[in-house]
């Protein structure tokens, strides 16, 4: 396994590397996360949900990584779920090629992924139920019980099971960041007392795996969870998730990012006040800065869905060239928001969403000016 992880200094050498984008302010630290906070991320960032499970979509996978690392774009965002365990393969292969090159150091790139989903190996068993069985239940690493849904589990030892397989997956020593992947497709089967129970045993393992050096951090990849209203299904309360941590690992806890939609198709994360914090509704996007959190949005086109057909009263306050452009504009603009994630499959994705990177964000009245507020 290739040994060290993301660091300020090397996240800084490669921001320096790219002048230009440097300058336009494409780089940006998530100063509201103490340790993480040193970290020079990319606005944009390179996201492997999407693809076919085959060879030509494994080889324009590993283009575009290569691409995106060579181009400007530091943050790479991956699942163990995503494509059998494919896509976390394509970040290593790749990995592999420029590190050995010394094209990159491994101290300047920021490598995420998440577990909660089962996963299969590649590609798709003949029979999932029966793979299911033998691989996780048989073999000891998962209780039935702790099942949700008939897909979902985040007990400790389900979750270090899923740790050393990225990690072999990436080839890398340690993982920057770590997400127990959407916990609130859990809630419509469990009290919440169970839940909370449950996300605590996970947060002490990601403790102790923190302090062990196999993850930096440690965070909650949601759909739904600090989206919707609070008394709707799926809500989670952002500073219970922060109080948890604290009373395992004081301030010094490795809870520090969360990932959710952020876009156009779904702007809650500002523009809903549904976290309460010191008492007081405010939006994710605060709430997140107030209680140390990083916040990475995923979701950035909608999965194709804003690259066209926008009105045009806002394009025109977007002043990008094309509708995917102004998508883009408006994600890595966000006020709180460190990285907007896109899928890029293929290397003239990577051309084509790096074109924003050349601009500015908006400054942060004309992007508020998109909103009405009550």
């Amino acid at each position: 396994m290739i040994a060290a992880h993301a660091t300020h200094e090397g996240t800084a050498r490669y921001r320096d590397r790219f002048p230009k984008l440097r300058d336009a302010r494409h780089f940006r630290q998530a100063e509201t996360v103490p340790g993480a906070g040193e970290w020079w991320m990319s606005s944009i960032g390179l996201g492997t949900y999407l693809g076919q499970t085959d060879g030509d979509s494994d080889r324009r996978y590993c283009d575009a990584i290569r691409a995106a690392l060579r181009s400007g774009i530091n943050v790479l965002d991956t699942a163990i779920n995503y494509r059998h365990q494919r896509s976390e393969r394509n970040i290593g292969e790749s990995l592999r090629e420029l590190l050995s090159s010394g094209e990159l150091g491994r101290d300047e790139i920021i490598v995420c992924t998440k577990a909660g989903y089962f996963p299969f190996d590649s590609v798709l068993p003949a029979d999932p139920r029966s793979y299911f069985k033998s691989e996780y239940v048989d073999s000891g690493i998962v209780d039935p019980k702790e099942i949700a849904g008939g897909m979902h589990c985040m007990h400790p030892k389900y979750l270090r099971d899923q740790i050393e397989r990225s990690r072999r997956n990436l080839g890398l020593s340690t993982i920057d960041v770590f997400y127990v992947h959407n916990p609130e497709s859990q809630l419509g089967e469990v009290t919440g007392e169970t839940f909370v129970s449950r996300l605590k045993q996970a947060f002490k393992m990601l403790e102790d795996a923190a302090r062990e050096g196999v993850i930096q951090y440690y965070g909650i990849a949601s759909w739904n969870a600090f989206r919707v209203g609070r008394s709707e299904q799926g809500y989670m309360n952002m500073e219970t998730c922060t109080a948890i941590a604290r009373e395992l690992a004081g301030e010094r806890h490795h809870f520090r990012f969360i990932q959710m939609p952020f876009s156009l198709a779904m702007p809650e994360g500002w523009a809903a006040n549904s976290q309460p914090v010191l008492r007081r509704n405010t939006c994710a996007l605060e709430a997140a800065a107030r209680l140390g959190i990083a916040v990475v949005g995923s979701a950035t086109l909608s999965q194709g869905q804003l690259v066209d057909g926008l009105p045009d009263a806002l394009a025109q306050k977007l002043r990008m060239a094309t509708d995917a452009e102004r998508a883009i504009q408006f994600g890595r603009s966000a006020p709180g928001l460190a990285t907007s994630l896109i899928g890029m499959g293929r290397p003239e994705h990577v051309a084509e969403n790096l074109h924003v990177a050349e601009h500015p964000p908006m400054p942060a009245d004309a992007w508020e000016a998109l909103f009405t507020r009550a």
